[in-house]
């Protein structure tokens, strides 16, 4: 049995929900990543912040992004799944939720991220074109 483990990208990191957006795009710009999980000060994942969120909730609406932290973008409950969910609970999560980027946590703490280039690689045509029709699929 495949896992999120399997598939997922190792090495993920955090961003406090105090920082700023403008410290999210710079940790984005260094790790090439489009979103950062973001953690309470118990390390415990509290929500999701991606380039989008940045530019199209932030800088679009004429905020500075060195004045509103990740905490206060982020919305809604975050999801997220154990390193030992299989390839159908991965994809029900993300399909049911329309989500691109889903973080991986073992024993309460973060140790990846799935995105869609990881599923690209390990899912059969069949799975990722279902995958493709739910998440990109107007809502």
């Amino acid at each position: 049995m495949t896992t999120a483990k399997d598939i997922m990208h190792p090495g993920a990191q955090w961003i406090p929900a105090h920082e700023t957006l403008d410290r999210a795009a710079q940790m984005m710009r260094n790790l090439n990543v489009g979103a950062l999980p973001i953690a309470d000060e118990n390390e415990r994942l509290c929500g999701i912040i991606t380039d989008r969120d940045i530019v199209v909730g932030c800088v679009a609406m004429g905020h500075d992004p060195s004045k509103i932290t990740c905490g206060e973008m982020s919305k809604g409950t975050p999801r997220w799944v154990e390193s030992g969910a299989d390839v159908g609970a991965v994809l029900e999560e993300m399909q049911g939720h329309q989500i691109r980027r889903l973080p991986v946590i073992e024993e309460k703490r973060l140790v990846g991220m799935i995105s869609e280039a990881d599923l690209a690689q390990h899912l059969s045509e069949e799975q990722l074109k279902g995958f493709c029709e739910s998440v990109y699929a107007p809502s």
